[in-house]
Formats: C-alpha cells, sequence, structure tokens
C-alpha cells in the first residue's frame, strides 16, 4: 500500500490542482447556470466517476498508449470537445422553456440518468486528465511495496474524492446565484444562455488546445 506520506504529499498536491478553477469545474458551472442545482451535482458524481475510469485506464497501463500517441490523444480531445459543444447547443435551445421546466433541474429519474452519464461522457473522454494521471500516479507509487496498479488506484480515488467535493461546491455556489435570476423568466433565460455558451466555449477551448504533435 501506499505509504502515509507519500499518500498526504499526494493529497495535498491534489488540492492545490483542484481548487483552480479548470475544465470540469467550468463544466460543471456551466450545467448549474443552464439547468440548476440538481443538475449540477448530478453532473459532478457522473464527471467523478468518468475520470476514475480514467483512473482504472492508468493502472492498467492504457494511460501510456494515450500518452504516447498524438492519435489516440487527438481522437479522444475533439470527442469530448464535440460533446460538450453538443451539450452547450442544447442548453441554448432550452433556454426559453417555461421557468417550471428548469425548477426541477434534473428532475426526473430520466432526466436525471441523462445527466448523469452526461457527464460521465466529458470526464471519461478527457485526454488531458489521463495523460496527468498517466505522468503523476506512477510518481507516487512505491514499487518497494509492491502492487503498484493497486496504489496508482488509491492515489486516484483521493483525488476524485477531493475533486468530488470541489467541484460539488463550485456548482452549489452556480446554482445559487442563478436561483436569483430565476426571479425573472428573462433573467433566466439569459443566465441559461450564459452556461450554454459556457459549455460551447470550452467545447472549442479543448478542441483548439492541448499537443499537436
Amino acid at each position: 500500500m501506499v505509504s502515509a506520506d507519500r499518500l498526504l504529499a499526494f493529497a495535498a498536491l491534489s488540492l492545490l490542482i483542484i481548487v483552480v478553477p479548470g475544465p470540469s469545474v467550468l463544466f460543471v458551472v456551466g450545467r448549474a447556470l443552464a439547468r440548476g442545482r440538481r443538475a449540477a451535482l448530478t453532473t459532478v458524481a457522473g464527471n467523478t466517476l468518468g475520470s476514475y475510469v480514467l483512473v482504472v485506464a492508468v493502472a492498467l497501463g492504457v494511460g501510456a498508449v494515450v500518452e504516447r500517441s498524438a492519435v489516440v490523444f487527438t481522437v479522444l480531445k475533439l470527442a469530448g470537445a464535440a460533446y460538450l459543444v453538443h451539450l452547450g447547443v442544447r442548453a441554448w435551445r432550452e433556454r426559453r422553456l417555461p421557468r417550471a421546466a428548469f425548477a426541477g433541474g434534473a428532475g426526473s429519474d430520466e432526466d436525471r440518468r441523462r445527466t448523469f452519464w452526461e457527464g460521465f461522457a466529458v470526464g471519461v473522454t478527457n485526454p488531458k486528465t489521463i495523460v496527468f494521471y498517466a505522468a503523476v500516479l506512477p510518481q507516487f507509487a512505491d514499487r518497494d511495496r509492491g502492487g503498484v496498479a493497486v496504489q496508482m488506484l488509491l492515489l486516484g480515488l483521493v483525488f476524485n474524492v477531493i475533486a468530488l467535493a470541489c467541484d460539488s461546491v463550485w456548482g452549489l455556489l452556480a446554482a445559487t446565484a442563478r436561483d436569483w435570476f430565476a426571479r425573472s423568466p428573462r433573467r433566466l433565460s439569459a443566465v441559461g444562455g450564459a452556461g450554454a455558451v459556457a459549455m460551447i466555449g470550452l467545447g472549442v477551448t479543448v478542441a483548439v488546445t492541448g499537443r499537436k504533435d
């Protein structure tokens, strides 16, 4: 198993990385502004599960393929970017729905499942995350203790638990601001549009940044 000092060092590094808003935070904030608190938290849960799937992939050696292959990296990056843009366009089209449609966010079981798996899809198609895991997790695994894959799974779990907590806070803060806008249909439409634009902008940013080799 991972020694206590390595685990604490990794947790501290993870917190420093996570508290700075990144693509996951921007995505969650966009969903919170577009659809509200419940949708934001469901998105966080799905995104976190998708991210942990990448941890498993790295622990099993798949991460090395993505890290070394520009083609695989680019395919994943563009797939994730296209999906973000798709979600943003859909949120833009829904921004003028009656206020009652927004009040429940991800209200029905079907809505919650769809929102969860949308968050999962964004999390699992983020090539920068898998490259980060491939670069960092092995550095904190102690080969002398054996079970390196298990150690990386534990480290990845620590990272994602911290990310789950921090992203949830961001989502709740954004949803709270949205609640004020919800008092006016015009303001609610405006903030829903802002969330849609944020998701589309994030998708475009993901598509045009990153490795080009």
